[in-house]
């Protein structure tokens, strides 16, 4: 299967903060959902990966290429959407594109066209005063107007009400009708993800925690609740986020049958989405 994205043993050392050895790979045809806490590494990933800062160490290959070397090249071929546009505020989105277009070897006017009428975006207002989902849609236009293969998206729906969330999440399942593409879709929003993403990446404190298809990470993981008298040297490894409380405990693990077989019909167990994954994942352990 061909990497549309391959990440190698990627660190960057800030004040106060350390990307550790990262690594991971997105296959051609798939979204990856890069999830984990606010300050966990996401967007400094991103950054590297775009080569708007420089990395410390490691390799990241882009369409097979590195992404340093062969920077112009690949940048024709991706498309970004941020959180917030970076686009000239004072001027409307038909002269923004007159702006951006050229810089494509690919741009495909009528594409533009059509995508501006069937995201239903004002073209007479300065960029500025759109609303946020408006700018969202608009930066989607940009980066599907010229053929991206591969669409990096930081926190695109961060912000956004639920109705446009859905339409965004409804545009990206259409996008991935067509096989040769791939996303890389950064959020806290989990929700989002456990929709349309095949592949999940879970980043904390600058180091990788996993980076597996969604259904194995799911059937991976599940939520035991029981009496706090059963917890102890032998049990309490299988647990992460432990929080005890006056009825007994809660806490994830990924052992489910050893949790079965050590501990019987005195636990309850659940299953989990990815929010409690990463809620149980970053909270640590705890006693209330």
């Amino acid at each position: 299967m061909e990497n549309i994205l391959e990440v190698n043993n990627l660190s960057k050392s800030w004040p106060g903060f350390n990307l550790d050895q990262v690594s991971f790979s997105i296959p051609r045809g798939y979204i990856m959902g890069f999830i984990g806490p606010n300050g966990a590494g996401k967007t400094t990933t991103i950054k590297l990966i775009m080569n708007l800062i420089h990395k410390d160490s490691g390799e990241i290959k882009v369409f097979g290429q590195d992404h340093i070397r062969f920077q112009k090249e690949i940048r024709d071929r991706i498309g970004f959407v941020y959180d917030e546009g970076y686009f000239y505020e004072h001027l409307d989105i038909v002269v923004i594109k007159q702006i951006i277009a050229p810089f494509y070897s690919r741009w495909d006017e009528k594409a533009f066209q059509q995508y501006v009428r069937e995201f239903h975006i004002p073209v007479k207002p300065k960029f500025k005063d759109l609303s946020r989902g408006e700018k969202m849609k608009f930066s989607l236009a940009l980066a599907l107007s010229h053929n991206a293969e591969f669409i990096i998206m930081d926190e695109p729906t961060s912000g956004l009400d639920p109705v446009f969330r859905n339409e965004l999440l409804d545009i990206l399942a259409d996008l991935m009708q067509d096989d040769t593409k791939s996303i890389l879709f950064s959020t806290h929003i989990t929700s989002d993800l456990q929709r349309i993403a095949d592949y999940i990446c879970f980043i904390k404190q600058g180091k990788i925690v996993f980076c597996q298809d969604m259904e194995t990470v799911l059937n991976q993981h599940i939520v035991v609740k029981g009496p706090s008298d059963i917890l102890n040297e032998t049990t309490r490894p299988l647990f992460t986020g432990l929080r005890e409380h006056s009825f007994g405990f809660e806490a994830m693990s990924r052992d489910a049958a050893e949790v079965s077989r050590l501990m019987g019909d005195r636990v309850k167990i659940e299953k989990v989405n990815l929010e409690d994954i990463m809620l149980y994942t970053v909270r640590g352990d705890s006693r209330v």
